[in-house]
């Protein structure tokens, strides 16, 4: 058999991912804060790059809105504002203390070689104020021991590794490597350290948090100390009577027991707070005006980029071919492309987000209830872009609405039928059993099963394991779990 050598021409399509491409969706995904880190470093990295200032009628455009934000009473005060908290923990309370402190990470962070931070002389811990921070306050109790240098040093590390929740970050072997001493002189100063106010600061879990303020309050029970020691997930779920037949006692014991660990604190840096907030910054607000929905970018905070001027003129003067020039000329290429980026990618927020109005208008007026049906799919044919855009450009932005501020994604649903009516969103269902839940007689839960029967008084028809999907990806545990005994 022969074989022969051709050439021949073909010709297809390609989409080539060109650098200023990458750039331009890697920018449509990131969020608001880290959207103002890379301007951030694009303006270090790019001297062709500068921060230029609004020009003064966009200043007045800027002032107009002000206005009619605090005309709409939907904003207000809200360009004063850092951002807006958000309590992650919901609805559900003091609950999830225990599962919080269960759920730390199983591989424990690389020890911080900064101490705290060293004053010749140390405050009064009794002078410091509780709205200072966890570390500033442990300090000022550190000065007032008789460590030596030398063990000053080591319990200064120590405090430098404790999180904002009271609890110790890094393991005591690396703490030793760190400090080139022995695990048992960490132990000796991490003992001190646990001595100090909060009660409870300094240890590595749940478990020993409870305990070091058992043992320091003298709180000498062996039954709660039992039950901490190997019941903490039993307590979490409030399984109770899981204890009591392990423990070999009564209900009634072991519930007289939890009230007591029920007063100790699984969060000994509570009161200096920063343990579950988090910040958002709305990319976009939605209010009303005169009976119209108004969508506004968020500017404040973004850079306003140009090119500079300088850059401008000095190109001109350049030779031909020239190095220097050819470097410019590519800095200025960047530059304008980033911009004509950021500016494409507040355009597109802004065009999902009116469109979102239009669809959501009753969520908008009425609450998370009147939520609609509806899916990337939607939103792609109205504005004739890809889903995979729409995805994109609804991941981690934020809106800040008269309901409250949510991620645009929030607004994506699957649909749940409802009998002689439109159909509801996946999320206005969730409200619902939420809802049902929290009126429920915290002595006597409702079962899945009754909270399927009052969804179908009202026309909503579920089956009993769709009920306890949503309960559980709201973070709410079966009735058993939930009943109160005291």
């Amino acid at each position: 058999m022969a074989f022969d050598l051709k050439q021949s021409l073909k010709l297809s399509q390609q989409l080539l991912m060109t650098p200023q491409l990458q750039q331009a969706i890697k920018l449509l995904q990131l969020s608001r804060l880290e959207l103002e880190e890379f301007v951030t470093q694009q303006l270090a990295e790019n001297p062709v790059l500068e921060e230029g200032v609004v020009e003064s009628h966009e200043e007045k455009i800027q002032v107009e809105r002000e206005a009619e934000r605090t005309e709409a009473q939907a904003v207000s005060d809200h360009m004063a504002e850092a951002g807006k908290i958000v309590d992650d923990s919901g609805e559900r309370g003091s609950e999830q203390d225990w599962e919080s402190y269960l759920n730390r990470p199983e591989k424990a962070p690389t020890p911080s070689t900064q101490t705290a931070s060293k004053d010749d002389d140390f405050p009064n811990h009794e002078n410091l104020s509780r709205a200072g921070t966890l570390n500033d306050f442990l300090l000022s109790q550190l000065g007032e021991t008789d460590l030596d240098e030398q063990e000053r040093s080591l319990a200064m590390l120590i405090i430098g590794n404790i999180d904002e929740r009271g609890y110790l970050q890094s393991p005591i072997e690396d703490l030793a490597q760190v400090a080139g001493v022995s695990a048992d002189e960490v132990e000796d100063i991490l003992d001190v350290v646990q001595r100090m106010e909060p009660v409870g600061v300094g240890t590595r879990d749940l478990k020993e948090c409870l305990q070091v303020q058992l043992r320091l309050g003298r709180l000498r029970n062996g039954i709660v100390e039992k039950i901490v020691e190997d019941h903490i997930p039993d307590l979490e779920t409030r399984n109770f009577q899981a204890i009591a037949k392990a423990l070999k006692i009564s209900l009634e014991s072991v519930i007289e027991n939890v009230q007591i660990i029920a007063e100790l604190e699984p969060v000994p840096g509570r009161q200096f707070g920063g343990m579950e907030t988090q910040y958002v910054v709305p990319d976009v607000y939605v209010f009303k005006v005169s009976g119209e929905w108004i969508v506004s970018l968020n500017e404040e905070g973004l850079p306003h980029l140009r090119i500079s001027k300088v850059y401008e003129d000095m190109i001109e003067s350049m030779a031909q071919g020239s190095e220097e020039k050819e470097y410019i000329n590519d800095k200025m290429k960047s530059a304008s492309w980033l911009i004509k980026s950021i500016q494409q990618r507040q355009r597109t927020i802004l065009r999902v987000t009116e469109k979102l109005v239009e669809r959501q208008k009753d969520f908008f007026e009425k609450g998370i209830e009147y939520l609609k049906p509806m899916v990337l799919r939607d939103i792609a044919e109205d504005i004739e872009m890809h889903e995979s855009t729409i995805s994109r450009v609804t991941s981690n932005k934020y809106v800040h609405t008269p309901q409250g501020i949510f991620e645009l994604k929030y607004f994506f649903n699957s649909s749940v039928s409802r009998a002689g009516g439109d159909d509801l969103a996946s999320a206005s269902v969730k409200k619902m059993i939420a809802d049902i839940i929290k009126a429920e007689d915290p002595k006597k839960p409702l079962a899945d099963q009754k909270i399927v029967d009052i969804l179908d008084e009202r026309g909503i028809q579920l089956a009993r394991r769709t009920v306890a999907k949503y309960r559980e990806q709201m973070g709410i545990l079966p009735s058993s779990k939930r009943k109160k005994y005291f």
